[in-house]
C-alpha cells in the first residue's frame, strides 16, 4: 500500500500538513518541481498530483528547518526517510532530490531579509547532507530485512538440497543468482565457495579475484576498530551475525564500500557450518556524502574551512584526549576591507579574499597548522603544539610579510593590511569560545594600535575589556533598576568660606563591582548613547535636590546652586534645551540656580551652530561654566565667543600651590588665568583644592570659589549645610 500523502517520517509520526492559507506559496512552487524531478524515478503508486501533495509537507519541514534557530538539521533525516518510503529508491532518485534540494529550496523556500545567503548555503549543505544520511539509514533498513529474507531463503534452499537436490538447487539458484545485492559463502576456513554475478560485478566482473582469497585476506586500511575481532567471534560461533561498513579494494585498485551483513550457517547439530556474506555497494553514497561533508565544512569562495571544520578542529585539540598540551591562535581581520568592497564593489572584494586566502595557505608550514576563513575578512590559523610561542608569532609575523606585497586586482595594486591576535597557552584552561574570544579582542587590541601588527594575548587586558563590555551590556537595566545615585561636593565662596552651591556627581552602585565613580562608566554610557537619557536622570535628581534645599533654607538668603556635569553627546542632542527647560518648570527651580558645567575640549571644537543651544540656555539664566580649564588649549578669541560666565580651573594648575612656598611658576600661571577671567568677566572656580596653604594662596590670587578634599569629599545631600568650611577631613 502506498504511504498516504501525508507523508510519515522515518519515526512513524506524520509531518504536519499544510496550514490552511499558509503564506509560504514557496513550498508548494518548490514541491511542484521537486515532483516533476522526481517522480519518473519512483515505482510509488499515487498519481503524479498524489506524489506532489505527498511531498508538500516535506518541503515546509525542509523550509522551516532552514530557517530554524538554533539550526537542526535532523528533519532532512525524516525527509529522507519519508523518500524511501514512497518509493523513490532508484539509482537515480537520490541524486535528482539532492540537486533539486541544491537548486531551489534557498530560492523558494528562503526568506534572505531572515537568513543570510552565506549561511542559507551552509545550512542547505547541512540538510541535504541530512536528507542523504536519512535516506541512506531507511533504504539500509529496507535492505537488510530483504538481507535477512535472503539468508533465510539460501539457508532453506541448502537444506532442502540434501532431500530433494534438483528442486532446491533450481529455487537456490534462482534466489542466489537473482538478487540484486551482492551474495558470498565460505567455508569456516575463510575459504570462498561460491558467489554470485552481483558480487562479482561490484569487484569489478572478476570472480576469480574474490575467489583467490580467504576471507581473512580482506584487510583494509579504513577498516572499523574492532572488524577482524567481531569476524573471529563469529567464526567460533559465539555470534550469530555482525552488520557494519566495509571498504575492500577491488582489482583494479579502486576502494568498494559495502554495506556488509555476514550470518553464521549451522548444521543440524548446531555447529557452524558456513558463513554468508550480504553485499550492498554504498561507494557512489558514501563519495555524494563526503562531498557534502566537504562543501558543509569548507568555505565556498575560498575553498579554505570555514568556521563548522575550525571549531571541531579546536574542539578536538582542546579536548582532555586529544593528546594536545598546548595550542596557538592567530586571529587575523584585514584593515580596511570594507572600504575595498563600497569603493571598488564585492565582487573585486571576493576576488581579494582569495588572494589572501592562497597567500595565508603558503604560511602553513606544518600538518600541524590549518589555515580557516570563518567569515567576512576574518581568518584564523590554528596551531597544535607548538614547540615554543614563537613558532605561533613567527607564523603571525610570515602572515603579515605575505600580505605585506600589493595584490593586482580591477587594474590597480590593492595594498593590504591586517590586524592578528595570537593567543598561545596550555589546553585545558580555556573552552574554545573564551581561545576565540581572547583572540578577538588582542586582535581589536592590534588594530587600534594602528594595524598591520599582531598582538599578543594578555589575560588582564582581556579581563579589563571583558569587564568594560559587562558593564556596558548591564547599562541600561541600571538606569532602568535604579543602580545608579548622585552625590553632592561643596563649592564654597573663598571670600568667607560660606558655601554657594555644590557639584552633583553620579555614582553607580553595581551589585557585584560595588560603587563605581563615573571614570568607570562615563565614557561607555557616551559611546553607547545612553549618556544621553542617564545625563537628563541627573539634572532631574539634581535640580529636584537644590530645590529641596532652597526650601530648607540652606544657602540663607542667597540661594544654592546646583553644578551638573553635561557630555559632549549632550551637547548635541537636539532636545537639550526644551528638556532643561522642562525639567527647570515642572520643579519650580530658577534657572539661575542650575549651571551647567562643559568641558573645554568640547567647547572649544563646537561650531556656532553647536553653541547656540548653550548661547540660549545662557539668555534663559542658566550659567555655562568651562570644566577642566586649561587642558584643551583655549586662546583668548575662543574665550570671548563661549557662553561661558564661569572658569574651572583644572586641578594639574595648582598642585604646585600645595607646597610651602608655593612654586613660583604655577603661582604666576594661575595669577594670569584669573586676570584674563576677570577681564572677560568670568568667575573662577578651582578644583581639588587639598591644604590650607594651597586655599589661602588661591584666595590671595583672587580665585572666586573652589572645591576640594580640603573643604569636603563628594557625600549625600544631607551633609551639605550652610555651615561654614571646611568640614573635618574624611568626612
Amino acid at each position: 500500500m502506498s504511504p498516504t500523502p501525508q507523508g510519515p517520517t522515518a519515526s512513524g509520526r506524520p509531518l504536519a500538513p499544510e496550514a490552511p492559507g499558509d503564506p509560504y506559496d514557496g513550498y508548494r512552487r518548490f514541491a511542484r518541481i521537486w515532483s516533476r524531478a522526481v517522480y519518473p524515478a519512483t515505482a510509488t503508486s499515487m498519481t503524479r498530483t498524489e506524489f506532489e501533495d505527498y511531498l508538500l509537507p516535506l518541503a515546509r519541514a525542509l523550509g522551516e528547518a532552514l530557517h530554524a534557530r538554533p539550526f537542526d538539521p535532523s528533519p532532512g533525516r525524516d525527509v529522507g526517510a519519508a523518500l524511501v518510503e514512497a518509493h523513490c529508491t532508484a539509482p537515480e532518485a537520490l541524486p535528482q532530490v539532492l540537486g533539486v534540494v541544491d537548486a531551489y529550496l534557498l530560492l523558494y523556500c528562503s526568506d534572505p531579509a531572515v537568513l543570510p545567503t552565506e549561511e542559507g548555503r551552509a545550512r542547505c549543505a547541512r540538510l541535504q547532507h541530512a536528507v542523504s544520511a536519512g535516506f541512506a539509514r531507511a533504504l539500509q533498513e529496507r535492505t537488510r530485512s530483504e538481507q535477512e529474507a535472503l539468508a533465510r531463503s539460501a539457508l532453506a534452499a541448502r537444506e532442502s538440497a540434501e532431500k530433494a537436490l534438483h528442486e532446491s538447487e533450481t529455487r537456490f539458484r534462482a534466489v542466489f543468482e537473482g538478487a540484486t545485492v551482492g551474495i558470498g559463502i565460505a567455508d569456516m576456513d575463510g575459504t570462498v565457495l561460491d558467489i554470485n554475478s552481483a558480487l562479482a560485478k561490484m569487484f569489478g566482473g572478476s570472480e576469480q579475484h574474490v575467489r583467490s582469497r580467504r576471507v581473512s585476506d580482506w584487510v583494509h586500511p579504513d577498516d572499523a576498530p574492532g572488524v577482524w575481532r567481531i569476524h573471529e567471534e563469529l567464526v567460533r560461533g559465539e555470534r550469530d551475525h555482525y552488520r557494519m561498513e566495509k571498504p575492500y579494494t577491488r582489482s583494479d585498485g579502486t576502494v568498494l564500500w559495502t554495506n556488509l551483513t555476514v550470518s553464521l550457517l549451522r548444521g543440524p547439530d548446531g555447529e557452524p557450518r558456513y558463513m554468508l556474506a550480504l553485499m550492498e555497494d554504498i561507494t557512489e553514497r558514501r563519495l555524494l556524502n563526503l562531498r557534502l561533508r566537504y562543501e558543509a565544512t569548507h568555505d565556498a569562495l575560498t575553498d579554505l574551512p570555514n568556521r563548522t571544520l575550525f571549531f571541531e578542529r579546536l574542539e578536538h585539540v582542546l579536548s582532555p584526549g586529544s593528546g594536545t598540551a598546548r595550542i596557538g591562535l592567530c586571529y587575523l581581520d584585514l584593515d580596511g576591507f570594507k572600504t575595498v568592497n563600497d569603493s571598488l564593489g564585492h565582487s573585486v572584494g571576493d576576488q581579494l579574499l582569495v588572494n589572501v586566502a592562497e597567500r595565508l595557505q603558503s604560511c602553513v608550514a606544518s600538518p600541524r597548522h590549518m589555515v580557516a576563513r570563518i567569515g567576512g575578512d576574518e581568518f584564523v590559523a590554528l596551531v597544535s603544539d607548538p614547540a615554543s610561542r614563537s613558532e605561533v608569532t613567527d607564523l603571525a609575523q610570515r602572515a603579515l610579510d605575505a600580505l605585506s606585497c600589493p595584490i593586482p586586482l580591477a587594474g590597480r595594486e590593492l595594498p593590504v593590511r591586517a590586524s592578528i591576535g595570537v593567543v598561545e597557552g596550555p589546553v585545558g584552561e580555556l573552552t574554545p569560545a573564551e581561545v576565540l574570544r581572547s583572540a578577538d579582542i588582542t586582535m581589536y587590541r592590534a588594530k587600534a594600535r594602528g594595524g598591520n601588527r599582531y598582538e599578543l594575548a594578555d589575560p588582564d587586558c582581556d579581563a579589563r575589556t571583558i569587564s568594560r563590555h559587562m558593564l556596558t551590556t548591564h547599562l541600561p537595566a541600571a538606569l532602568e533598576g535604579g543602580e545608579f545615585f548622585i552625590e553632592y561636593q561643596p563649592l564654597v565662596r573663598m571670600e568667607d568660606g560660606s558655601v554657594e552651591g555644590a557639584e552633583a556627581l553620579v555614582r553607580w552602585a553595581h551589585p557585584l563591582h560595588g560603587v563605581l565613580g563615573p571614570d568607570r562608566f562615563i565614557p561607555l554610557a557616551e559611546h553607547t548613547g545612553l549618556i544621553v537619557p542617564l545625563g537628563r536622570w541627573v539634572l532631574e535628581q539634581a535640580v529636584r535636590q537644590a530645590c529641596e534645599w532652597q526650601v530648607r533654607g540652606i544657602g540663607g538668603t542667597r540661594p544654592l546652586r546646583v553644578n551638573v556635569n553635561l557630555s559632549p553627546r549632550q551637547l548635541h542632542h537636539p532636545e537639550l534645551v526644551s528638556e532643561t527647560v522642562a525639567v527647570l518648570e515642572d520643579a519650580g527651580l530658577d534657572p539661575a540656580s542650575l549651571c551647567l558645567e562643559v568641558t573645554e575640549s568640547a567647547l572649544i571644537r563646537a561650531d556656532d551652530a553647536e553653541l547656540k543651544p548653550l548661547r540660549r540656555l545662557a539668555d534663559l539664566g542658566v550659567r555655562i561654566a568651562l570644566d577642566d580649564f586649561g587642558t584643551g588649549y583655549s586662546n583668548l578669541a575662543s574665550l570671548r565667543r563661549l557662553p561661558a560666565t564661569t572658569l574651572k580651573l583644572d586641578r594639574s594648575f595648582t598642585r604646585g600651590l600645595q607646597q610651602d612656598p608655593a612654586d613660583p611658576v604655577d603661582l604666576k600661571v594661575v595669577e594670569g588665568i584669573v586676570s584674563l577671567a576677570h577681564a572677560l568677566e568670568l568667575a573662577v572656580t578651582v578644583e581639588g583644592v587639598e591644604t590650607a596653604a594651597q586655599a589661602d594662596q588661591l584666595r590671595k590670587l583672587g580665585c572666586d570659589s573652589a572645591q576640594g578634599w580640603y573643604y569636603a569629599r563628594p557625600g549625600p545631600p544631607e551633609r551639605l549645610s550652610s555651615r561654614a568650611l571646611p568640614l573635618a577631613a574624611g568626612q
